[in-house]
């Protein structure tokens, strides 16, 4: 860490994850997770295995997205999350992360039929020569908030360089869209049982970070996606987790420790 790195002036930004959950394919019960594996030189959570998301912009923020949105407004939203308003930004920023990074789009046409997707749509709502908004009135699409349930809330220990307000969701995964990395932001992504991501990540393999890890054990709690979302539904207001890094004399990073460690208030 620099040695005029001042923690104080770090801006939080607000973010948004969403865990795309599926009944797994092997006949058993349980869910599968799609997860995706965030570039080496990322700045933030470099190397990482996370689930679709990204920053709270301000194109997620449009008045005009709302006509598009079923279940769910921005007083309701807002609600959900705890604030004053503008709470409809952070499912559409899942939303569009979701499509940006994961090729998965969360909406359907508003007439029944048929969604077509192409990756050209895909590449032009992340460089933002496409809005969500010019998409949905493109092809006459909604999104179905209703069925994207909000589950936790974490915000980055002070002290590192880049932080964010994030809150997580959970939703099933639309039929016929199988996800894909982007090669840009991410560089590999996979379909995994939360409990198999859980054992490589203490092999390892998979290298996560606290969020992401304690998502996937309340995930594997669950024999199937419906289950895991109805579970979601109860999930009424999640207390925020607000963990604490451990540092040694010289300012070096020792670990990250969580509310109800030994030290944690000591920090």
């Amino acid at each position: 860490m620099a040695d005029d790195f001042d923690p104080t002036t770090v801006p939080i930004r607000t973010a948004a994850t969403v865990m795309l959950v599926r009944d797994a394919h092997d006949g058993e019960p349980g869910v599968e997770v799609f997860m995706l594996r965030r570039t080496g030189d990322a700045a933030f959570g470099a190397g990482m295995y996370v689930f679709p998301g990204g920053r709270v912009d301000d194109v997620d923020r449009a008045d005009e997205i709302e006509p598009f949105c079923r279940g769910l407004d921005d007083a309701d939203a807002s609600r959900q999350l705890g604030i004053d308003a503008g709470g409809l930004a952070y499912w559409m920023a899942a939303i569009r992360e979701c499509f940006e990074e994961a090729g998965i789009l969360l909406a359907e046409r508003r007439d029944g039929g048929t969604l077509d997707l192409a990756d050209d749509d895909r590449h032009a709502v992340h460089d933002g020569t496409l809005s969500m908004v010019e998409l949905c009135r493109r092809d006459d699409l909604v999104m179905e908030l209703a069925t994207t349930q909000y589950v936790d809330h974490w915000i980055t220990p002070a002290g590192e360089a880049r932080r964010f307000d994030t809150r997580f969701f959970v939703t099933e995964a639309p039929e016929g869209q199988d996800g894909l990395h982007d090669e840009k932001e991410t560089v590999d992504s996979l379909w995994i049982r939360p409990e198999t991501a859980l054992r490589r990540a203490d092999d390892g393999e998979l290298m996560m970070m606290p969020p992401t890890l304690k998502n996937l054990r309340w995930l594997a709690e669950h024999d199937t996606a419906g289950a895991a979302v109805e579970a979601g539904v109860a999930i009424e207001r999640p207390a925020v987790v607000l963990p604490k890094l451990r540092v040694d004399d010289d300012g070096r990073v020792l670990g990250v420790a969580m509310p109800g460690d030994d030290d944690y208030d000591s920090l």
